[in-house]
């Protein structure tokens, strides 16, 4: 009924799986990914529900061996994201007045089929796809984003139920509503995670959108807009179009209807949405709302007393996990003097162990990079950093294309702290070093906080609490995450929401409640039970 007051109990996050040896789920991943490298799929956009086919194609492709055609996808141009429009405003007229409960089910059942027969899809996929090892498609493809779908359904609820007081005689209350128009999501290649909550976070909360995935990952992102189907997802609520940012992007950003752009991706593309909007603010029906999450130039910043097992460890996790191609990816370092002969003996020690490969191989930490642009700009680095007389590259610095897009992990040290390497966000397997004298602790942290345009997420390592206290009040702006003897990747719904500041986006934090308000429309509503009868107050009287 209507008038019952529905529960969502608060969720536990998805546990991880481990894919030992001999286990179940390791068999499962490994059938399935033979059974999707076995056939090429036809990708349609899905629009209103309908799948639509253009004819204009293009490959999707394997990273580490880019000869093997995962996939054919239909990319959309101007007609197709107008049409894309149309049909998610259509949609609108019954999605935005569904109850919320009902709204969540389609989520939360998402969750569960993602928990169980999903997951080896999505995971597989995302392994083929975007060369994720096993392990960080799980933690990605399965974990966050089962943990993204019910955590938002519980805080959803909780952002229903915020109420205010009521005077004597009146009632008063808060309606929370979708905004007015679409939401325009618009989702990178580096986690399934991201590509499934960007549209689907506004889309819980009653709105309805228009989705454009990155044209490096179309593969991945299908099969989460199919699961979202089979979830009992509406049609036209979500519609599926990729295609270049050119032919897609204008359209949309261009629309009266527009009430929300939905970012992850880079800082310059961001930035040229946000002029976009700008520029024809006059002509949309409501200001939209801007969300994104942007670069990265994510610190580890060490401190005399730290643990040197600890940080070497954290160090090349944060760095070379998913090959550095996450936002959140530690890309410069600060280590003093005192410990860094140790540190360096530990990190070039335990990377001789790192083994890079093909992802069906399980013993593999570090895979290809996604495509043949970002092989060739992570490159320029390293030649870069092999020319500088500034640099030296203690570990890696080899590369090679022939089969995949293959970069070693690579360590380069640098004499200065605000060198190209230090400054310029990478995205990939590349880390820089800077050793600074002990006694110029303070002076370095304040070089750290100075010297990256973003703000995302960084990490300190000392056993010195004080230590400790003053890099997390001079680094209070240059990170969103800041971990504390931890390596700064890794958030997690429900504990760590996830957003940063400064050229790194809106820091509106994916996975908590502060997200879905930024997709709501609050109205304040005071019904009075006895309105007055007469304009006079009681001051007005004489005697």
């Amino acid at each position: 009924m209507p008038g019952t007051k529905f529960v969502i109990p608060k969720p536990e996050n998805e546990p991880i799986l481990e894919y030992l040896p001999g286990s179940p789920e390791r068999k499962e991943l490994k059938d399935k990914i033979d059974e999707m490298k076995a056939r090429k799929i036809d990708i349609p956009l899905i629009i209103g529900g309908k799948e639509v086919r253009t004819g204009n194609t293009r490959e999707s492709r394997v990273p580490h061996d880019h000869r093997h055609i995962l996939a054919e996808y239909h990319m959309a141009g101007e007609n197709e994201a107008l049409e894309a429009i149309d049909a998610a405003l259509e949609a609108r007229k019954t999605w935005s007045r569904k109850p919320w409960f009902d709204r969540a089910a389609v989520f939360l059942k998402a969750a569960e089929l993602l928990s169980g027969p999903w997951r080896s899809t999505l995971n597989a996929a995302s392994m083929l796809d975007m060369s994720k090892n096993a392990y960080q498609a799980e933690i990605d493809a399965a974990d966050e984003l089962i943990d993204f779908l019910r955590f938002n359904a519980y805080y959803m609820q909780e952002i229903y139920r915020m109420q205010v007081n009521s005077a004597k005689g009146e009632w008063d209350r808060i309606e929370y509503r979708p905004l007015e128009g679409f939401v325009f999501a618009i989702t990178p290649f580096n986690f399934v995670s991201i590509m499934g909550n960007l549209p689907s976070a506004p889309a819980m909360m009653g709105n309805v959108v228009v989705w454009k995935p990155a044209s490096s990952a179309v593969y991945s992102a299908y099969y989460v807009m199919k699961l979202f189907v089979e979830a009992g997802l509406p049609s036209g609520v979500i519609n599926f179009i990729p295609g270049p940012g050119s032919k897609v992007g204008n359209p949309v950003v261009n629309h009266p209807a527009l009430a929300g752009i939905h970012f992850t991706g880079s800082t310059e593309t961001f930035r040229t949405l946000w002029k976009q909007v700008g520029d024809r603010i006059e002509h949309y029906k409501t200001y939209p709302r801007l969300v994104g999450e942007t670069g990265g130039k994510d610190f580890i910043f060490a401190h005399r007393t730290a643990d040197v097992p600890s940080l070497a460890t954290a160090l090349i996790r944060g760095a070379f996990e998913y090959q550095g191609q996450k936002c959140s990816a530690a890309s410069r370092s600060y280590i003093p003097k005192s410990i860094w002969s140790v540190t360096k003996d530990k990190l070039l020690g335990d990377l001789k162990e790192v083994k890079m490969g093909n992802v069906e191989d399980f013993q593999t930490l570090v895979n290809a990079v996604i495509d043949e642009s970002a092989f060739d700009r992570i490159v320029s680095y390293i030649k870069f950093a092999k020319d500088s007389p500034d640099m030296e590259i203690i570990a890696g610095g080899n590369y090679d294309s022939t089969q995949g897009y293959f970069i070693e992990p690579t360590i380069v040290v640098s004499k200065k702290p605000k060198s190209k390497l230090m400054v310029e966000e990478i995205f990939g397997p590349l880390l820089t070093i800077y050793v600074y004298d002990d006694d110029r602790y303070e002076e370095t942290l304040k070089i750290c906080d100075e010297t990256s345009p973003y703000g995302l997420t960084g990490a300190i390592f000392a056993e010195d609490r004080d230590a400790i206290i003053l890099a997390s009040e001079i680094l209070v702006n240059a990170a969103g995450n800041f971990y504390i003897n931890d390596k700064p990747t890794g958030a997690v719904v429900g504990r760590q929401p996830f957003g940063g500041a400064r050229a790194s986006g809106t820091n509106d934090k994916a996975g908590s409640r502060l997200n879905l308000m930024r997709w709501i429309s609050p109205r304040s509503i005071k019904e009075n039970f006895v309105p007055p009868m007469h304009f006079s107050y009681k001051y007005m009287k004489e005697s």
